[in-house]
């Protein structure tokens, strides 16, 4: 921001809201990367993004001398969603699978202007990945899948994803520093890209 930027921050919240989640002992596990999500869980899911992480990186900007302003996606329609429809096939049978993670969703249409407004404001946005559908059910989404329909939609110069691990790894864990498009449909087959690395990828292409 200090020199010239304009940051918009889209934050995860998957170890507070897997604690989360165990202090109530509700089982969760993860398909092709995503948190299967039902009525219950999507709550806490809501309540950890919206009223303690959100808060808590607004704050930590605040405190370092930048000037933060939260959001939370299923608020005021920012981020319209739908729930996510998965289909994975089966390696030894070919047979394909549609599979229900509940309530999991992708963006449908983003509502920029109170993104845009508060950048024009010199705010920096900090947002929470929840959508909400037509009917006002609160969708859980992905966060790199909620940055990427972001970024699209702001037509931003810049997609950066930040993680725990170098990056993209190939069969040998060896990371490869560039995809092209066309490299990376064909690379999200495959069986070594794990977990939330498929999102990620699914993201950018």
């Amino acid at each position: 921001k200090e020199v010239g930027i304009n940051p918009i921050i889209v934050h995860g919240g998957g170890p507070q809201i897997g604690s989360m989640l165990k202090k109530k002992n509700i089982d969760s596990n993860f398909i092709e990367g995503l948190r299967v999500t039902d009525e219950r869980t999507v709550k806490i899911v809501e309540d950890v993004l919206s009223n303690d992480i959100n808060k808590k990186i607004v704050n930590d900007i605040n405190l370092t001398g930048g000037n933060a302003e939260g959001f939370i996606g299923n608020k005021n329609n920012l981020i319209e969603a739908k729930k996510i429809s998965l289909t994975i096939k089966e390696t030894d049978s070919n047979i394909e699978k549609i599979l229900d993670l509940g309530f999991v969703g992708e963006p449908t249409k983003i509502n920029p202007s109170p993104i845009e407004e508060s950048i024009r404001k010199g705010k920096i946005p900090v947002i929470a990945p929840l959508g909400v559908d037509q009917n006002g059910n609160t969708f859980n989404i992905n966060a790199d899948t909620a940055a990427g329909a972001l970024a699209g939609s702001l037509k931003a110069s810049k997609l950066l994803l930040l993680t725990d691990i170098d990056g993209i790894l190939d069969e040998n864990k060896k990371l490869i520093s560039s995809l092209s498009l066309l490299e990376a449909k064909k690379i999200i087959e495959h069986s070594y890209i794990l977990g939330g690395m498929k999102p990620k990828i699914s993201t950018c292409i």
